[in-house]
């Protein structure tokens, strides 16, 4: 059996858990910076630079799901005792969301920059949005279902994990708003339908979102922030206020460019000024979600130098989950930057986006290196088995049994 120095491959790929797919989220949203970086954007390098990472970020997909095949197929049992765990299960969120990003890039980058593929790669994308409409669906609604019926939770061990699976479809919604405006190009009627089940999604999402953040802000206040690595969990929340600002930048942005429709009888579509209004006000919610972005941003790095002062926390794989909060942060600044022409969200868009860069690598180089030992590979929700199968063998052991015999005959003896 191959090994990862000191775990076979068969262990490696048992404890491959949902939670890896973070790191696609993390390596897309980095390369989503390039693309849209204040200085230099739209030239060759960062055009290249954007692509190296997506077609890193590719690679890691591919291996990823063969992986998460493998793991479910040689151990199907694993399945069941993973979607009832608490915690593990909420990483399933990450699977759409990483695959979103990749949607995005290939869009923005492939398609529209380099002309790729032309009306038929676009419609294949338009159909993997889709079907990554439809996980984010699965994992918003019957997960949550799960975690009312299936599982067990309480406000002590709540963390910002809870909002994984409704992050999903604000996601989604900001990948339609991508499409939206090169399917206008062939087809209105879909563009239109694109934006419309886009905006559907970000609102049940920011919805649902908010929800959970009100009572974990009321789990932070009561109880303390979260020990050791886990204090990372406290950057989630930039995730669904930032990522879900860009999105609704851009159905505005894609609602005014297809606004008044010259057919039909809706006064509202057709009427001149509707696209424009709807414009305004999703620039106005996206800075007000920024804001909101920002005030979390503060209460994660006031709690992570707590948490530091407190002890150094080893490196585990959940620390992916300080990438893509900060990356769409980043993003959802310099958006506003493009919009506003403001010199502050520009110099912060890029030192929050220079700052993300550094983490991404960071994390990376680390994770190779632990990749290599073998330990980051880790399931909690196989632990209480894997113990339970080690004391049995130890129970079971030729040294055991002859050590209960010695005790027996000696108590036989005393007695």
């Amino acid at each position: 059996m191959a090994e990862v120095k000191g775990k076979s491959l068969k262990d490696c790929v048992r404890h491959f858990t949902p939670a890896w797919f973070a790191v696609i989220m993390g390596t897309g949203a980095i390369s989503i910076l390039f693309h849209n970086f204040p200085y230099g954007s739209g030239t060759v390098p960062m055009r290249v630079f954007s692509a190296i990472f997506f077609f890193l970020n590719l690679c890691l997909f591919i291996v990823f799901n063969a992986l998460t095949i493998a793991r479910y197929t040689i151990f199907p049992d694993i399945w069941s005792i993973m979607i009832r765990h608490p915690v593990q299960s909420l990483y399933v969120g990450c699977y759409p969301m990483g695959a979103a990003t990749l949607i995005n890039v290939s869009v923005s980058l492939l398609y529209s920059n380099w002309n790729i593929g032309g009306k038929p790669f676009l419609y294949v994308l338009w159909a993997f949005w889709w079907l990554d409409v439809a996980v984010s669906c699965l994992c918003a609604f019957p997960m949550v279902h799960i975690m009312k019926t299936r599982q067990d939770h309480a406000l002590t061990r709540m963390t910002a994990i809870w909002i994984l699976p409704e992050v999903s479809l604000i996601v989604a919604s900001s990948t339609g708003g991508i499409l939206a405006p090169e399917l206008a190009k062939y087809s209105v009627n879909n563009a239109l339908l694109t934006l419309t089940v886009s905006a559907v999604l970000v609102t049940i999402g920011e919805a649902l979102a908010m929800m959970i953040l009100t009572m974990y802000l009321f789990r932070l206040i009561i109880h303390g922030i979260p020990q050791g690595s886990a204090v990372i969990s406290t950057f989630i929340p930039l995730g669904p206020m930032s990522q879900g600002g860009y999105a609704i930048i851009l159905l505005g942005s894609g609602f005014r460019s297809i606004l008044p429709l010259s057919y039909g009888n809706s006064e509202f579509l057709r009427s001149p000024t509707t696209g424009e209004t709807i414009y305004v006000l999703c620039v106005c919610l996206a800075i007000g979600l920024w804001a909101l972005a920002t005030m979390w941003l503060v209460y994660s790095l006031l709690a992570v130098g707590e948490g530091l002062v407190q002890e150094r926390f080893p490196f585990k794989l959940p620390l992916w989950g300080l990438i893509f909060p900060n990356g769409v942060y980043a993003n959802l600044t310099i958006e506003l930057f493009y919009i506003l022409d403001s010199p502050f969200f520009r110099i912060w868009g890029v030192i929050t986006a220079g700052t993300t860069l550094v983490l991404w690598s960071g994390v990376f180089i680390l994770t190779l290196k632990f990749v290599r030992k073998g330990a980051i590979f880790e399931a909690p929700c196989l632990e209480e088995i894997d113990m339970a199968r080690s004391e049995k063998r130890q129970e079971d052991s030729p040294g055991n049994a002859n050590t209960n015999s010695g005790t027996s005959s000696s108590t036989s003896v005393t007695h």
